[in-house]
């Protein structure tokens, strides 16, 4: 459940919520809890591995089966697109303290070119690569995180509860709104419980043990998460925290200056979250370059997009769909920035949810751990967190989802005719 959002949501967040970012954070958590469960609930009834893709069509029909295919499309890639972004901005601001002068944006974009084009050669060879590396990639990202938190902490503890850095500008005056625009960018943040909400047939005792990892590994990142809310706001401030896109660097810096911690010290303090952060967005971006690339695989099987997307190599790698995939991240990464993509992530990602939840809610027979209530609240969580989003974005993605709905008509139009 830990990626890329961990390190570049916080600022974003926080521009929104400003110091009720913990709020937000919380509130992301929630409605994740809710999704997951839905998700475990459908997952149980309908044991495929399309997603809600395949539950929305079977539960609502197969306009909603697609649209909640296109929003994990479109959502996921720019995610892919945030989290090589993420990489990128993490390695240019450690790359500074060696290289006056330094570009930041171009270093950025740079860095993140090159790992999609490594991520995607990776998975090009093969799924087994993509699950053994991820799992150590995620144990990396675990030990970074705990050594910041502990390094910001005894910062505080040494020098007393008033931020390290100073005040740039102002920040946002809290409100409800902006908790919510806030927790919707934070849920970029919450990543991976749909996997294990669809693993009933690897388990035993599914209908036990699944929710029980759900709860459990929900309230773990949480957790953290409320965690390094608190340190990064004690430590920068409101203000400082919203004006930047690498919050834990920003912060562990700040913190070890005024520590008076030498600077060839702090150089390598970087380095090793700068190594955290490339991990947790690669570890993410593996297996999310993989999940898009197949879910496109199966709407073009069902004839929702485009044949071509169905070729597959001799290792059942569906290689057209994943080098079509790295195209239009390359492309975000190249004309947007990295607040634009989360927030076209986040949308597409909770409409997709709100999908989940709808269908799970027409269900009348229903484990005891995912009452109707639930499934409600995860669908008006995920309709609230999506439009209370910057309206460009929420502009954007509208204009996206519908380009793929008439794209669906024209493509189905052409194919009766054939």
């Amino acid at each position: 459940m830990l990626g890329a959002g961990v390190f570049v949501a916080f600022g974003p967040a926080t521009a929104h919520a400003g110091e009720w970012l913990l709020a937000a954070v919380a509130l992301a958590g929630v409605i994740a809890w809710c999704n997951a469960t839905s998700t475990a609930q459908l997952a149980a009834r309908y044991p495929s591995s399309g997603g809600t893709y395949v539950y929305a069509t079977e539960r609502l029909g197969a306009w909603a089966g697609f649209t909640a295919g296109w929003c994990f499309v479109s959502g996921k890639t720019a995610s892919a697109a945030a989290m090589a972004m993420t990489v990128g901005l993490y390695a240019a601001q450690a790359a500074a303290a060696w290289i006056p002068g330094l570009d930041h944006g171009t270093w950025a974009r740079a860095v993140a070119v090159v790992a999609i084009l490594g991520l995607t050669a990776v998975n090009l060879g093969g799924v087994t690569k993509t699950a053994a590396m991820t799992r150590w990639l995620v144990a990396l990202v675990l030990v970074v995180l705990f050594a910041v938190a502990l390094a910001l902490v005894l910062g505080l503890a040494g020098s007393g509860p008033f931020p390290f850095a100073p005040e740039a500008g102002t920040a946002p005056e809290p409100s409800p709104a902006g908790v919510a625009s806030a927790a919707g960018l934070m849920f970029f943040a919450f990543a991976g419980y749909a996997r294990i909400a669809t693993m009933g047939e690897e388990v035993k005792d599914p209908q036990r043990s699944i929710p029980r990892a759900i709860l459990v590994g929900l309230a773990f990142v949480l957790v953290l998460y409320l965690l390094l809310a608190g340190l990064l706001l004690a430590t920068l401030g409101p203000a400082q925290l919203a004006a930047t896109d690498t919050a834990l660097l920003s912060a562990l810096q700040a913190s070890l200056a005024a520590s008076g911690v030498p600077e060839s010290a702090r150089s390598v303090a970087a380095g090793v979250v700068v190594v955290g952060s490339a991990a947790g967005a690669l570890g993410a971006l593996l297996a999310l370059i993989a999940g898009i690339s197949r879910t496109a695989l199966a709407m073009a099987r069902r004839r929702d997009l485009p044949s071509y997307l169905t070729a597959v190599s001799s290792r059942s790698v569906p290689w057209a769909s994943e080098l079509t995939t790295a195209v239009l991240v390359l492309a975000l990464i190249l004309l947007t920035d990295v607040h634009t993509v989360i927030a076209f992530s986040s949308f597409g990602v909770l409409l997709y949810y709100a999908l989940a939840n709808l269908s799970a809610l027409t269900m009348t027979q229903r484990p005891r751990w995912a009452p109707r209530a639930v499934n409600a609240l995860g669908l008006l969580g995920c309709l609230v967190l999506a439009f209370a989003l910057p309206w460009t974005a929420v502009a954007t993605m509208l204009a996206v989802i519908a380009v793929g709905l008439l794209g669906r008509i024209v493509f189905r139009a052409i194919i009766r005719a054939s």
